[in-house]
């Protein structure tokens, strides 16, 4: 009795630890992107990676550019999009763009 008691709780260890690998793998696979988001460009799903972004969330922001002429001329006027608010803009903000470039440097 003691070795099959030994046996099963062997087991459950193994299954827990399979359990958090894939807890952490999927916090990874939702990790923000390491390059900014260029909001005039970006598809649904590169919006979903972003945090606190969902699929529909995404797929709300990409419907909202396009209606508004398919381009946002800042990143703050996702505001306008329903869903995100100041909290939620200000998770976001260090991961977008509008793509365009930054001013030259004088003397280069």
């Amino acid at each position: 009795m003691k070795k099959r008691n030994g046996i099963v709780a062997m087991g459950l260890a193994i299954v827990f630890a399979l359990m958090a690998n894939v807890g952490t793998a999927l916090a990874a696979a939702k990790a923000a992107p390491t390059s900014k988001v260029n909001v005039n460009t970006a598809t649904a799903e590169q919006f979903a990676a972003l945090p606190g972004v969902g699929p529909k969330l995404g797929a709300r922001i990409v419907e909202y550019r396009q209606k508004a002429g398919g381009s946002f001329k800042s990143v703050q006027e996702l505001m306008n999009v329903r869903g995100i608010g100041e909290k939620n803009f200000a998770k976001l903000q260090a991961h977008l763009t509008t793509g365009e470039a930054a001013p030259a440097r004088p003397g280069r």
